[in-house]
């Protein structure tokens, strides 16, 4: 376990997380404002962990973590965590829930615990995110977070424009 709240538990993903992650992956929302990455089975989630999540955790010391709800049995109904692009110049966070799990405050709850260890932990001095124009809840979540809009950028080959939030630590 990485870090506990009062309703929530932070843990590293593991390739037994295949199953969540699949269905996370393909959820209405990750699939709208993240995007399709094509991950259909079990087998490709493990191989999309092995090549995003766990090489993070290797390279980085930080990567993406699945947040569990305690009162359920530590069901797994997200992921929240850190990610170095080589994209952007700052490490970024970024949080995903599950639809039947969003609008209840876990996301601001784990994602203010990953910012404290960005701080404290991994010593970063400055954190960013990214996302979509039209995501207004992510929007409303990252200035809860204390983020703030600096600029909108074309990170990827999709040419897509995102809006840029950052904070410094």
């Amino acid at each position: 376990m990485l870090v506990e709240t009062n309703r929530l538990q932070l843990s590293k993903i593991t390739l037994e997380d295949a199953p969540f992650i699949l269905e996370l992956m393909n959820s209405p929302h990750w699939l709208k404002y993240i995007g399709d990455r094509n991950v259909r089975t079990v087998a490709q989630a493990e191989d999309y962990l092995k090549e995003r999540t766990l090489k993070s955790y290797d390279t980085h010391g930080f990567g993406f973590y699945k947040i569990q709800l305690k009162d359920e049995n530590l069901k797994s109904i997200g992921t929240c965590g850190l990610v170095k692009r080589d994209e952007l110049e700052y490490v970024d966070i970024g949080f995903s829930l599950l639809p039947n799990y969003e609008g209840k405050g876990y996301g601001f709850e784990a994602s203010s615990e990953i910012i404290k260890l960005a701080k404290d932990q991994f010593k970063l001095k400055k954190i960013t995110a990214i996302t979509l124009p039209t995501n207004t809840n992510s929007i409303k979540l990252l200035e809860k977070l204390g983020l703030s809009y600096e600029k909108r950028v074309k990170p990827f080959e999709d040419d897509e424009e995102l809006l840029l939030f950052a904070k410094t630590l």
